[in-house]
């Protein structure tokens, strides 16, 4: 497919991943509207995009409220007068031991990493089938095919992120809407604590750049790809832990005990 006057709603538009896919779709001709909670990470987006042939409109909004988020729908819509896609990009991350996690950061991590991508989805969906054309694009990440150990909360909304990618591409076959879901292994953005840094030095855990993780993930929705799993060997890890997870369980478990260590210090 081609990018060129596609109107675009990206989501977490302020982050790593996300100011670079920005940057990209920009690069393509895309329309944009940017939406994240840091107004100031928005322009910084904005600044690194430049000159553009369809400015991108930045909106500053808090998706896990849900009159400011739908709001936040219809301004964007007004803006580009319709929609080809929606890519639901923003995420939280914490790295801690489940039994002291703090209950409202579980409920934070569900919702935007899982329940906020659904109800975007639900919001624009019908248009979308309408015109029988579109495409909705979901970053999950290989935490959401591998359950990692002290990632409890955001390797459990990630597999409900990658669950409902599953059941929306098989309800939508044959009506012209398809549905992308990439996987990044551990990327090198804000989202990572120093613990996490650390342990990956630890442990030798491959962590991509966003830039190239961006790039991926363009790359696929200009290929109309389905599932994309990024980074070698972590996505034949995926296959292998989908036919035999015990065998997975065991070979994490020297892992997991140097992990442990560096998850405690998230008290």
């Amino acid at each position: 497919m081609k990018l060129e006057n596609q109107c675009i709603i990206l989501t977490g538009a302020g982050g790593g991943i996300g100011s670079q896919i920005a940057r990209l779709l920009a690069a393509q001709g895309a329309r944009l509207v940017l939406l994240d909670l840091s107004p100031a990470a928005l322009q910084e987006t904005l600044d690194a995009i430049g000159p553009s042939a369809h400015p991108p409109l930045i909106i500053a909004v808090d998706l896990m409220d849900n009159i400011a988020r739908q709001a936040a729908v219809e301004q964007a819509l007004s803006h580009l007068g319709g929609i080809d896609m929606l890519i639901n990009n923003a995420g939280m991350m914490s790295f801690r031991p489940f039994a002291q996690e703090d209950p409202g950061v579980i409920e934070r991590i569900v919702r935007l990493n899982t329940l906020v991508p659904m109800q975007l989805t639900r919001q624009l969906l019908p248009q979308l089938l309408n015109q029988a054309s579109g495409r909705i694009v979901n970053v999950g990440s290989t935490f959401g095919s591998i359950a990692f150990a002290w990632f409890a909360t955001y390797s459990t909304s990630k597999f409900g992120l990658r669950g409902f990618s599953e059941a929306l591409r098989r309800e939508l076959a044959d009506s012209g809407v398809e549905v992308t879901y990439v996987a990044p292994r551990a990327v090198k953005t804000k989202l990572n604590s120093s613990a996490i840094y650390r342990m990956a030095e630890r442990i030798k855990m491959n962590m991509d750049e966003p830039e190239w993780v961006a790039g991926k993930i363009v790359e696929s929705i200009l290929k109309g790809r389905k599932d994309v799993y990024l980074g070698f060997p972590e996505s034949l890890f995926v296959r292998i832990n989908a036919l035999l997870p015990r065998l997975v369980d065991g070979a994490m478990k020297k892992q997991n005990h140097i992990m442990m260590s560096f998850a405690k210090e998230g008290k």
